[in-house]
Formats: C-alpha cells, sequence, structure tokens
C-alpha cells in the first residue's frame, strides 16, 4: 500500500515534499496530544490569537509543535492563525506555510473532531497571495482516526495514520460526488442571513416539492476540517456565510489559514468553494487575518447559491 513519502517522491519537489512531510509529523504528535485527559487540553491558555478568540492550551501546543516541525526544513516562514505576524525561518527557503495549527479547538471538550489545516505558498511571492498560487494545501483530522487530506495541484488524495504514524493511502483521487443530499449551515442564525442564502436554504427544505427538486438532510458539525471530509468523501455543499451580527459582516473563516486550503482542496476533488459569488481561489488578500464567507462542495450546488446572489 502506497504511504506519504512515496505518493509525495513521485508527484512533488524535494522542499515541498520535506515540508509535508514534517508537517505530517508534526500532526502524529498533535494526535498523540488529543489523546491526553481532556481536563488539561480543554482549559483556556489565558490569550487571545491574533483575531481576538480565547486561545485553548492545546491551540498553543499545537503551534509550537507545528512551528518546530518546520525548523530546519528549509520553509522561508511560518504563518499561523494563533500570531500577529509571520515568523521567519530560513533566510533562503523558497516555501511559506500558512496554517491554522487547531481548527475546531472548541470542540476539543465534547469528543468531536478537530485538525490541523496548511497551505503552502511560493516565497517569493509574498505573504499575500492568492490561492491560485498554492503550491500544496491540506488538512489532518483528529477524530476516530487521525487523516490526511491532501492536494499538490494534481488532485486530491487521503491518508490515514497507521499504529506506527505513518499515513497510508486511501485514496489517490477523491472526487466530489455531483448529486447533494445533504446541506450544512448553522440553522440558528437564519434571521441574520443574506436573502439569497435564505432562499438557497428554503429550496433545499422543500425537498422534492422545492426548486432542487429532492429531499436533503441538514448536517452543522461546527468543525470545518470534519465537514470538508464528510463533503469530499459523500458529497453535500457546506455554507458559513456572511451575516448581519457584529463581527460577521465580511464572513467569519480566514481566508489565508482556512478558506483558500480548503478551496483548493474542494476544486482538485472536482468541486466549487465561492464566498457566495467569487471563487476564493482568486481572492488576493488584503491581510494575514482576513476573513471571508465559505460556500463550498458539489459544483452545481454551489452555482447554485452563486445564481441567489447574482439575482439579489
Amino acid at each position: 500500500m502506497s504511504d506519504l513519502g512515496s505518493y509525495l517522491a513521485a508527484r512533488t519537489n524535494s522542499p515541498l515534499a520535506k515540508v509535508i512531510l514534517s508537517l505530517a509529523g508534526a500532526a502524529s504528535a498533535i494526535a498523540a496530544e488529543i489523546r491526553m485527559p481532556a481536563t488539561a487540553l480543554d482549559a483556556a491558555a489565558g490569550a487571545v490569537n491574533a483575531d481576538g478568540d480565547t486561545q485553548k492550551k492545546l491551540d498553543v501546543i499545537a503551534d509550537e509543535i507545528v512551528l518546530d516541525a518546520l525548523r530546519g526544513t528549509g520553509a522561508a516562514a511560518y504563518l499561523s492563525e494563533e500570531r500577529e505576524e509571520a515568523i521567519p525561518l530560513d533566510p533562503d527557503g523558497g516555501l511559506i506555510i500558512a496554517c491554522d495549527p487547531l481548527d475546531g479547538s472548541s470542540n476539543i471538550g465534547v469528543n468531536v473532531s478537530v485538525g490541523t489545516i496548511f497551505s503552502v505558498l511560493p516565497a517569493d511571492g509574498g505573504d499575500l497571495q492568492p490561492g491560485r498560487a498554492q503550491l500544496a494545501a491540506g488538512f489532518f483530522v483528529y477524530g476516530p482516526q487521525t487523516t490526511l487530506l491532501l492536494t499538490t495541484g494534481s488532485g486530491t488524495a487521503s491518508f490515514r495514520m497507521d499504529d506506527e504514524g505513518r499515513f497510508v493511502m486511501i485514496s489517490e483521487n477523491v472526487r466530489i460526488p455531483s448529486e447533494a443530499s445533504e446541506f450544512a449551515i448553522n440553522a440558528s442564525n437564519r434571521r441574520h442571513w443574506p436573502a439569497p442564502i435564505t432562499r438557497y436554504v428554503e429550496g433545499c427544505l422543500a425537498g422534492a416539492d422545492g426548486p432542487r427538486g429532492h429531499d436533503y438532510n441538514m448536517r452543522w458539525v461546527a468543525s470545518l476540517v470534519a465537514e470538508t471530509w464528510r463533503i469530499i468523501s459523500r458529497g453535500g455543499v457546506f455554507l458559513y456565510p456572511a451575516d448581519a451580527r457584529k463581527g460577521y459582516a465580511a464572513g467569519r473563516l480566514r481566508l489565508v489559514y482556512e478558506a483558500a486550503p480548503v478551496a483548493m482542496l474542494v476544486e482538485q476533488a472536482g468541486g466549487r468553494a465561492t464566498d457566495g459569488a467569487r471563487d476564493i481561489m482568486d481572492i488576493t488578500p488584503d491581510g494575514l487575518h482576513q476573513r471571508v464567507p465559505l460556500v463550498f462542495g458539489a459544483k452545481n450546488e454551489v452555482e447554485a447559491v452563486a445564481v441567489e446572489f447574482a439575482a439579489g
């Protein structure tokens, strides 16, 4: 069975492979930390991150593990959701790594899957680059199994960590099913949604009698990596729109650390990712912690949302 090392050797250059394998080692260490007693890991660290979110102790631990793993790999800089500014590493390095070290950390205390999201960019493009510039993107999920979803620009592959910490391939070419029967959104915020989102969701809820023509189930895990793994594995659409609440007018997910890498994975798996209208991969960030709305999944469903936005 193919493993991550052989997969990378066949598809990437040595510097990129070295960085991704180092991130896999970091993920193995983070997975081990998560298996520690939850009373320690679910506690607040007594600080806030660059976005003003309260940090969990495990956020800080995961961030340090990733940073330490990247030292000596030839990476030029480390961009972290947990840090205000870039951390310089090797001045001669050719790669920048952007990372959300622990996505969904608020779920640790209730034993819901969390993960590590990463993006690899060319160093000569600077810190603020559009998603199309990404050389690779992926995320690790720490759940019943520790898994990896990865793209280096030629399809999306999935891996599972074995008992020895080695990532073995599950599928070399994961494809998002074109027919969707699930949608994911936090329906408690319905009263705050923009009209296009409301119309689309109402169409899904109408089921076979509505404009979508078939019945849907609704899911909401509140863990981006878990939602993405499910949608890429079995189809559907994810919606985290901008809304009328304070602090949500521009969306909530981070473009650099969450939306762009997820968008690359989704596109390489045959889906689409937008902010409701624009392709996420075409947006150039105006800051390291810029937030955006995010809609992704089966291409026809994402395009149906875009039609609603075009209608106003």
